[in-house]
């Protein structure tokens, strides 16, 4: 895995404008960056992360069977008991799953090392199935990057394959919240997946969303059913909407499932090693008010069940606060997870994100930062194989 500093091509801009990328810059910060570029060896990528990915999944759906029909686990997660039904439901129904991305730590050193689980509603989907091939396609012509290089990227294929077998000849509803420009990006390339794929698709913001009171279920702004419904909004805001007491009594089938709200919960981490101990892509892991979080000793990372992009989360080492991002999460408790420090390029901290589309691993998105914890503002830079 090396960092390879690269020209980028000047008319990025304009190649992101045509095809829809206009949260490139956010903030006026970059949030695309292609003055650099990480490389990989093929054995890197099939070895290091494309079986270590598929591995953690299966982990995943193992740990999930388990904790759906366990009370004592789900309290843990704090996963209100109103939607246990739900879940529960969902997952004996086998609901199927589109996709989900594992963050991954990886450098030459070690095994990957799985950080968290986006599992419900990942992004950065369309720059990584997308943006970053049209980079890839440009760079070699350009001479930009050797023309021998290749990438793992078959994430575009894969999900219009995925909704031919989750949904075909369905009608599919897409929600969101539509006045943010990075999900609606999101939600129109998903959109544009599943009409590759034959489906017919209606696009709405999460608040458009209607409840028929005669028949019970979610309609459109055309007062039509919602049959089949992909979110870009995580289940955790859905149980404490005004609408989450209906969900349980809507006949609704959604994108994904009520089971992943399992999986979305950082009290995955310490439950995985609890199931599958010493397991070389997991990191030691504890609830924080578990005895056993001692074991840690004082370097450790302290992370909210519900935290996204590294909102709330704190690297202590030897006691002593390394880096610490602020945030609105932590009242549904904390787990702790063993400091495995990020690679250091330097100065910059990527973590690899690993794409799964119906649970296959499929393609990967490089995040960067100055800073140790990926949040927000973290640079999207592309990746090749070389």
């Amino acid at each position: 895995m090396q960092r390879i500093t690269c020209l980028e091509r000047d008319d990025w801009r304009e190649t992101a404008a045509q095809c829809g990328f206009v949260f490139h810059t956010i903030g006026g910060e970059r949030y695309w960056d292609e003055r650099a570029y990480y490389a990989f060896t093929l054995d890197e990528i099939e070895r290091g992360i494309e079986t270590p990915t598929g591995e953690i999944d299966a982990m995943c759906l193992e740990l999930a069977g388990r904790v759906i029909n366990d009370e004592r686990h789900l309290r843990r997660l704090q996963i209100p008991e109103a939607f246990w039904s739900l879940i529960a439901e969902s997952w004996e129904r086998d609901d199927r799953s589109l996709y989900g991305r594992l963050d991954l730590k990886f450098d030459q050193h070690g095994p990957a090392k799985l950080l968290e689980y986006n599992a419900d509603t990942p992004t950065s989907i369309f720059e990584a199935a997308v943006f970053q091939w049209t980079w890839l396609e440009q760079a070699i012509e350009r001479r930009i990057i050797p023309d021998r290089a290749d990438q793992f990227n078959s994430i575009h294929e894969r999900l219009i394959a995925a909704w031919k077998d989750i949904a075909a000849g369905r009608h599919l509803h897409l929600t969101g919240t539509t006045g943010n420009d990075e999900d609606a990006g999101t939600l129109a390339y998903l959109e544009d997946t599943a009409r590759q794929a034959g489906l017919s698709t209606t696009l709405l913001d999460i608040e458009e969303i209607g409840w028929r009171d005669e028949a019970g279920g979610f309609v459109d702004l055309d007062n039509s059913d919602i049959a089949l419904a992909f979110k870009l909004y995580p289940w955790e805001w859905m149980f404490h909407d005004a609408f989450g007491a209906k969900l349980k009594d809507a006949p609704t089938r959604w994108i994904e499932p009520p089971w992943k709200a399992v999986l979305s919960n950082k009290g995955i981490l310490p439950l995985l090693w609890e199931m599958f101990p010493n397991h070389p892509n997991l990191l030691p892991a504890f609830f924080e008010d578990d005895a056993r979080a001692a074991e840690l000793g004082t370097s450790y990372v302290r992370k909210p069940l519900l935290s996204r992009e590294g909102a709330n989360v704190t690297l202590v080492s030897a006691g002593v606060s390394l880096d610490a991002q602020e945030g609105p999460y932590g009242a549904e408790g904390f787990i702790r997870q063993a400091l495995s420090p990020l690679p250091n390029f330097s100065g910059f901290y990527p973590v690899v994100g690993s794409w799964l589309v119906n649970h296959g691993p499929c393609g990967l998105s490089i995040r960067e930062d100055e800073s140790p914890i990926t949040g927000n503002g973290s640079r999207f830079l592309p990746h090749a194989i070389l």
